[in-house]
C-alpha cells in the first residue's frame, strides 16, 4: 500500500467535528512519538475511539511509520476488524487482537497506546516490575497490571488472557514485550506514556550503578497518591503538557493535519 491518505484533506471537512478533532489529536500523537524517538519501524499502534461512533476506532495503516501518519491517513474499523471507510483492508494482528478487543470491553477507555521502547521492555523483563524509585515511578504505584508473554499477539485466543490481565487498570507492562497505556483522551494517554517511559528509564539508570537502591517510603507513596488526586482536574486531557505538545507538533510536523 502506498503512502496515501484514504480520505483527502477536503474529505476531513466532510467528517463530523468530533471525528475530525480525534483524527487531528491522534495524528499529532503519532508524529510526536516519532519526534521523541519512540517507534519500532511499522510496528505498534496508537488508537482512539471515534466519539460519535463509539463502536469504531481509528488506527494507522499497517505499513506506515509513525512519522508518515496524517489525520486523513488514519483508518476506521469496527471491533470485528471490518473497515468503516472505503479503501481500508480487513484489520488483523495487534490492531485486531489488542486494540479492538480492549475497546470492545472497556467502555471507559477511549485511547490505547501500545509501544516497544527499550526502557519499557527492560523493566517489563524484570521479575519485580516497576519499582517506586522515582517520582515518575511513584505515579504508577499500585496501578500497573502485568501480562505474561505467550508469543506474538496475532491469534484471537490471545485476546481474552490479555483483557483479563489488564482488568480495570489503565497501564500494563507486557512481559518480554512492551506496554499498554489506556486513557480517556489522547492527551492524558500521551502524558501517561511519557511518565511510564521516564519511570522505566530512571529505574534502569538507577540499577546500572550497582549500588543499593533507595525506595520511596510507603507513607510518601500514599502522600503522592493524594497529591495526584488533588491535581486530577488540571491534568485532565494531558493538562499544560499536552497543550505545549500541540504547539510543538505545529513546529516539527505541521503536515500531520493533512
Amino acid at each position: 500500500m502506498s503512502i496515501q491518505a484514504v480520505t483527502d484533506e477536503s474529505g476531513l471537512e466532510a467528517l463530523s467535528a468530533p471525528e475530525r478533532e480525534t483524527r487531528l489529536q491522534l495524528a499529532a500523537a503519532y508524529r510526536l512519538m516519532a519526534h521523541f524517538g519512540i517507534t519500532d519501524l511499522t510496528h505498534n499502534h496508537l488508537t482512539a475511539r471515534v466519539p460519535d461512533e463509539p463502536d469504531c476506532f481509528l488506527i494507522k495503516p499497517g505499513d506506515f511509520l509513525f512519522d508518515e501518519v496524517t489525520a486523513s491517513s488514519l483508518e476506521k474499523y469496527d471491533f470485528d476488524g471490518n473497515p468503516r471507510q472505503h479503501g481500508a483492508p480487513k484489520l488483523r494482528g495487534g490492531g485486531l487482537i489488542i486494540h479492538a478487543g480492549l475497546f470492545a470491553v472497556r467502555k471507559d477507555v477511549n485511547v490505547i497506546f501500545h509501544t516497544h521502547t527499550p526502557s519499557i521492555i527492560g523493566v517489563a523483563t524484570q521479575k519485580q516490575g516497576l519499582l517506586p524509585l522515582s517520582q515518575h515511578g511513584a505515579r504508577f504505584h499500585g496501578k500497573i497490571a502485568y501480562h505474561d508473554f505467550g508469543g506474538y499477539e496475532f491469534e484471537m485466543e490471545m485476546r481474552a488472557p490479555l483483557i483479563k490481565s489488564l482488568g480495570d487498570k489503565n497501564v500494563a507492562l507486557l512481559r518480554n514485550h512492551g506496554s499498554l497505556v489506556c486513557g480517556a483522551s489522547v492527551g492524558d494517554t500521551f502524558v501517561a506514556h511519557h511518565n511510564l517511559e521516564m519511570a522505566c528509564q530512571n529505574q534502569l539508570a538507577a540499577m546500572s550503578g550497582g549500588g543499593e537502591l533507595v525506595m520511596i517510603a510507603p507513607e510518601v507513596l500514599e502522600h503522592i497518591a493524594e497529591q495526584d488526586r488533588a491535581n486530577d482536574g488540571r491534568r485532565r486531557n494531558g493538562g499544560k503538557d499536552w497543550t505545549s505538545l500541540m504547539r510543538m507538533v505545529e513546529r516539527v510536523a505541521p503536515d500531520y493535519r493533512h
